[in-house]
């Protein structure tokens, strides 16, 4: 063996020795006692904290717009003009590029003459309409005619009929000369003839006011289908109109012009192709949305205004673009879904920015009061103890263990509200508290001065 190891060895043992001589031998009562005192659990306690609980969600956020729109040309042509550029100040409705398109102007021309034909056809066929209810009328009063006539020679017709047979008699008894009789018989027979006459005219009369009414139903259909005309005619000259007012590109609403990608003389393609550009874009910025995904598990508790202002979570926007460092709003809107990649419910803050302090694009902070509970006991999560699905906490009394179920509410960072099972005046385990079993006595910490 190295003889310097030997000599180390010997060194400590002496060492050893000599500490152990030194300490008094403990008498076994001293010692049983130690023991026991040792094996009390020494715990830090306290009472519940009835104060206010506030849930805050801080999340980034970013301004957008109220509204903003592409400006895009319906039709294909040249500019001929461009009113506003970027940076301007532009009300609903004000023209901001002009298209040439001077086609457009020529369709509307011949639509208009198209139109005009159409009236004059239908002025005709009016014409024609009352000229053959005029016929139709003649027609009908020859047939009243016809009528009479028919009358008139049925009396005549049944008077030398009678005569006839009268006559035929008389000469059977030689009352009267054979040559009478005949001169009555051509009576009869004249009277035959005109009776057959008169029938055959009623029936001209009747054919011809037939005719006459068909001409009407003629006349009143060509008006109908003038006036069809005349409804496409007119339907063309709006429809070249609706296409005229397309060359003047106008802002839908008041705002500012943030972009611009056009001068005059460019040939533009229609929206929709394949190769059109946004030329303009005009942007509400008088009042602006802060957007801000909330985290899924801080979804539940935001709550929106919609359509009542004052219902909505209160929201702190921070900035440092802002004169006071911050705006106080309220939330405005959700989506009522979380998105699926991000697993954020989106929110929405509207903010009048008549003053443009927020500027569009722009990130910022936004701190959002979620929830507030008021004047309610709470407790350090290191005091709760899950066990299945009862919460409990542990209360000393009489220096004992005493396993208390409770309810939970709002959890905020360490703390956590106690809905029930507490008055607020028991001593509670702080900390280890799943370590200590029903019964069980422990040493409560004095609390440091």
């Amino acid at each position: 063996m190295n003889p310097r190891l030997t000599l180390l060895l010997f060194a400590s043992s002496s060492i050893v020795c000599s500490f152990a001589g030194c300490q008094p031998i403990a008498k076994p009562n001293q010692s049983a006692k130690a023991t026991a005192a040792n094996s009390l659990d020494r715990v830090s306690v306290g009472p519940p904290t009835k104060k206010t609980l506030q849930l805050f969600t801080e999340q980034p956020g970013r301004v957008e717009p109220f509204e903003e729109t592409p400006i895009l040309s319906k039709l294909p042509g040249y500019v001929g003009s461009v009113h506003t550029d970027i940076g301007d100040r532009v009300a609903k409705g004000q023209v901001l590029i002009r298209i040439a398109a001077p086609e457009y102007q020529d369709q509307l021309e011949q639509q208009k003459s198209l139109l005009g034909q159409a009236e004059a056809e239908i002025k005709q066929a009016e014409a024609a309409l009352a000229a053959a209810e005029a016929a139709a009328n003649s027609a009908k009063a020859m047939v009243a005619q016809a009528d009479a006539g028919v009358d008139r020679t049925q009396a005549e017709y049944a008077r030398w009929e009678s005569e006839h047979l009268r006559m035929q008699q008389l000469v059977s008894k030689g009352s009267v000369t054979p040559k009478l009789a005949d001169e009555v018989f051509s009576q009869f027979h004249a009277a035959q003839a005109t009776k057959k006459e008169a029938l055959a005219s009623i029936e001209s009369a009747k054919a011809r006011h037939s005719e006459s009414q068909a001409h009407v139903l003629t006349a009143q259909a060509d008006i109908d289908a003038a006036k069809a005309k005349r409804s496409v005619a007119q339907a063309a000259v709006t429809h070249a109109e609706t296409m005229l007012e397309y060359i003047e590109l106008k802002s839908p609403f008041d705002g500012l012009v943030v972009g611009r990608n056009v001068d005059a003389g460019h040939y533009v393609q229609p929206a929709g192709s394949s190769s059109s550009q946004p030329l303009m874009k005009v942007a509400n910025v008088n009042q602006v949305r802060v957007c801000v995904g909330i985290p899924e598990s801080e979804a539940y508790f935001l709550n929106a205004g919609f359509d009542d202002p004052m219902a909505g979570d209160l929201a702190t926007i921070f900035a440092p673009s802002l004169p006071r460092g911050n705006i106080e709003a309220r939330v405005t809107r959700t989506s009522f879904q979380l998105d699926s990649q991000s697993r954020t419910l989106a929110a929405q803050i509207d903010i009048n920015n008549a003053e443009l302090k927020l500027m569009p694009g722009a990130f910022v902070t936004v701190k959002i009061l979620l929830e507030q509970r008021e004047n309610t006991l709470s407790l350090p999560i290191t005091a709760i103890v899950r066990k299945g699905a009862e919460t409990y906490c542990c209360v000393v009394t009489d220096s004992k263990i005493e396993q208390r179920l409770i309810e939970l509410g709002l959890r905020v960072g360490d703390e956590v509200e106690i809905k029930s099972g507490l008055a607020g005046s028991e001593t509670i385990v702080l900390l280890r508290a799943g370590s200590l079993a029903p019964g069980q006595v422990v040493e409560v910490l004095a609390k440091k001065s």
